[in-house]
Formats: C-alpha cells, sequence, structure tokens
C-alpha cells in the first residue's frame, strides 16, 4: 500500500514538473514573457522595417532594402508640429546635397501618423522637403531600434547610420529636449567611409592615424 502511495505521488510530481518547465505544454508555458529586440547595436544589421512616409506631398511605401547599396542616415524625432524637431528637420534637408555627394541618403520619421506629416508638410513650417518623412505609428520601428520612450510615448531623438550593406556603423540618441548636430553626423560618415583609424576632433581632409 505504501509503495502505490509513493508512485502516485512521484507520477504527480512528474507531471507538475512537465507542466512547469516543458513549452507549448500547459498554461505556465503559455504565460512566459516575450522577448522583445534589444535594439539595434552598431556592428550587426539593421532591424529591418518596411513603413508609409510622406515624399513631398505623395505617400509612398519605404523599406530598409530600399537603401541597399548606399549609406542611410536614419532619425527619428518626437513630434510633428513641435519646437526643436523642425529646427533638425530642415537643418538635414539644407544640407541634403552633401549628403548625396557622400552616397548617403536621408530619412526621418516619427510616430505621428502620415496625414499628420502631410498636413505638417503643406502647412510649410518645413519649407521643401526633399527626403520623406516616415510614419511608425505602430511604434514598432522605435521599439525594433530600442529607442522608443514608453512613458511618454514617442521615439526619443535617435540616428543611426547604416552603411550600403546594411549593417549599423554609428548610433546616438538624445534626451527629448536637445537637438543633433548635422554637421558631427557628416563628420562621422566621411570618417566611416575612409575606412581609417580618426581620432579624436578628426575632421574631413585631415591625416588619419594609419595614413
Amino acid at each position: 500500500m505504501n509503495v502505490s502511495l509513493t508512485s502516485t505521488a512521484v507520477r504527480t510530481l512528474c507531471l507538475i514538473l512537465l507542466l512547469t518547465f516543458c513549452p507549448g505544454t500547459g498554461r505556465a508555458a503559455q504565460s512566459a514573457p516575450v522577448v522583445r529586440s534589444s535594439g539595434a547595436k552598431v556592428g550587426e544589421p539593421a532591424p529591418a522595417f518596411k513603413v508609409e512616409a510622406v515624399a513631398g506631398t505623395e505617400i509612398k511605401s519605404v523599406s530598409l532594402d530600399d537603401y541597399r547599396g548606399k549609406w542611410l542616415v536614419l532619425f527619428f524625432y518626437p513630434a510633428d508640429f513641435s519646437f526643436i524637431c523642425p529646427t533638425e528637420i530642415t537643418g538635414f534637408n539644407k544640407e541634403l546635397d552633401r549628403f548625396k555627394k557622400l552616397n548617403a541618403e536621408v530619412l526621418g520619421g516619427s510616430v505621428d501618423g502620415k496625414y499628420a506629416h502631410l498636413a505638417w508638410i503643406k502647412r510649410g513650417d518645413l519649407g521643401e522637403l526633399k527626403y520623406p518623412l516616415f510614419s511608425d505609428i505602430k511604434k514598432e520601428m522605435a521599439e525594433q531600434y530600442g529607442i522608443l520612450d514608453a512613458k511618454e510615448g514617442v521615439a526619443l531623438r535617435g540616428l543611426f547610420i547604416i552603411d550600403p550593406d546594411g549593417v549599423v556603423q554609428y548610433q546616438v540618441v538624445h534626451n527629448l529636449s536637445v537637438g543633433r548636430s548635422v554637421e558631427e553626423v557628416l563628420r562621422v560618415l566621411e570618417g566611416l567611409q575612409t575606412a581609417h583609424l580618426c581620432p579624436l576632433n578628426w575632421k574631413p581632409g585631415q591625416k588619419t592615424l594609419n595614413r
């Protein structure tokens, strides 16, 4: 009798352990936390994306694959119809030809909807914008790149330089209250393209450490 009870107890314990630790066998496994992307990382492939964007006054789809073979300066800003954001958007627009001479394209955007982008552009606040503004209204792209401010519900000022093979080579993330430097982005982009060792405060045209 005691042996029978012991065997039953062992079988019950095994069943509990099986339901607890084996995926797909019970409620405990089904309630396991979902593992999310930890964000973009320098030296690794950039998270793929396909989103809608406003180019001029037209709405089109843009993806990371569209920029293969070119350098991409991808930047997020917090919100349309704001204060610091238009200074950054127009600043990159003003220097767009310099980026193009370096075989680079610029793509900016926020978690605002495409029609909000369109209304902002049509209102004239951004001038004649010559690069697309993407809409990450589902906030998936900001989360994939690791710069979603969940508390505020917006993207931080994240900027990424992605090489022609789709690999992240540079990233910087600012607090919402501080704008970025277009000149610094251009400096880093040219430094990356030298494929040499660029010391502190290196500027385009100066010697690198190994050349």
